[in-house]
């Protein structure tokens, strides 16, 4: 029998959807990836829509974002691993001159210095840095003989200070966290023994005291203080998670209904379209809502453990784990910060949230898992 004959012989649902994968083979997309973005993306863009009170105007900003997100995405997903390896050193390079640049003529908005202006683009230098640093210690450690020994994972550790160091004192305690974990989750790959481990949260718990006192500054300290009780300023720093446990617990299990919360429609909710957004979606689609949004991310966290766990190279197990639980930080964090659980450190929730650089670097990072994706399957072809 030739190929043609056994070809039709085939059922015909079979045959498409042999033809289906092999346009998103050569595509380089990963197809339970793409759907379940669009499927957050597009459930993101109807509750910003309720959160911004109705303004087509916010929704259709977002949606110019997202568009750039996606195409920068497939953009990414078509450059080869073993390329995003070699120029993940000079990435990081630049994206350490990019934050130091910040410190002596970055913009500032609302008591921070975060966001760099250059030839009329402005945006915030220290979203790169969370790809650009698991990237680098990717690539530091893919080379080397894994579990990393002592004075390695002493290199990395520097590696990972310097931008968390430049971005804390921004001050965007935030980001830092989200780029210090996406950091140590490349160490935690690499096999980092327990010993280190152990004795790294001893050192934590030892520096609280001295963070408290020298580092961390007033605003901060307040966040914390309120996050314990937030009754201790009801009308100033505990505002916040006030009417966001208010609104939180007023949706109950179904929600009030799409557009219909009063939280954020009669103004008692602020930040409602950015750090604060899951407050309107538990208000209007109750628990019900929030339960089906947290579904679709452990289903796109599964996703890309997944792709790192099929690796086949330690660059790109140790690049898509960090990706992968980097974001898994991001879902927690502020679903955490916004139910009063950690304090407010005004990390957005991903691809639901207003927002720009933070949207596209998400994004690029989903690419990232496309591209080792591809290459691990055309390997095995």
């Amino acid at each position: 029998m030739s190929h043609s004959d056994f070809i039709r012989q085939l059922p015909r649902d079979h045959h498409a959807r042999q033809v289906q994968r092999g346009i998103l083979q050569r595509l380089r997309l990963d197809l339970s990836l793409l759907v379940l973005l669009l499927v957050v993306t597009g459930f993101g863009l109807a509750i910003l829509y309720s959160a911004s009170d109705g303004s087509s105007a916010t929704v259709a900003r977002q949606a110019r974002f997202l568009l750039i997100g996606y195409v920068v995405m497939f953009a990414v997903a078509q450059v080869h691993i073993e390329n995003i390896k070699r120029y993940a050193p000079p990435a990081y390079a630049g994206g350490i001159l990019l934050l130091l640049a910040v410190e002596f003529m970055g913009d500032g908005a609302k008591g921070a210095q975060r966001w760099l202006n250059l030839g009329g683009f402005r945006f915030q230098p220290s979203e790169i840095m969370k790809l650009v640093l698991p990237m680098t210690l990717a690539w530091y450690y893919a080379v080397r003989p894994l579990p990393p020994r002592f004075k390695y994972v002493a290199i990395g550790l520097l590696l990972l200070m310097v931008p968390c160091l430049l971005i804390a004192r921004q001050p965007d305690l935030g980001t830092s966290i989200i780029i210090g974990s996406s950091g140590v989750f490349v160490l935690f790959l690499a096999g980092l023994g327990w010993p280190i481990i152990f004795s790294g949260f001893g050192l934590l718990v030892a520096a609280a005291w001295p963070v408290w006192e020298f580092v961390l500054h007033d605003y901060q300290r307040g966040r914390i203080l309120t996050m314990l009780n937030p009754e201790r300023d009801k009308l100033g720093a505990g505002w916040n998670i006030i009417q966001s446990q208010t609104a939180i617990g007023s949706g109950g299990v179904n929600g009030k209904g799409w557009m219909l919360g009063t939280q954020s429609h009669l103004d008692f909710l602020p930040e409602s379209h950015t750090d604060f957004i899951v407050a309107v979606l538990a208000e209007e689609y109750g628990l019900r809502g929030v339960l089906a949004l947290l579904l679709l991310y452990i289903l796109l966290i599964l996703r890309g453990s997944w792709i790192a766990m099929n690796a086949k190279h330690s660059f790109g197990r140790l690049l898509a784990g960090s990706i992968t639980l980097t974001f898994f930080v991001y879902v927690f964090v502020n679903m955490g910060m916004v139910s009063g659980l950690l304090p407010v450190v005004g990390v957005p929730l991903p691809l639901v949230s207003q927002g720009g650089t933070s949207l596209v670097t998400l994004m690029i990072g989903f690419g990232i898992l496309m591209s080792i994706r591809a290459d691990e399957r055309f390997i095995h072809q």
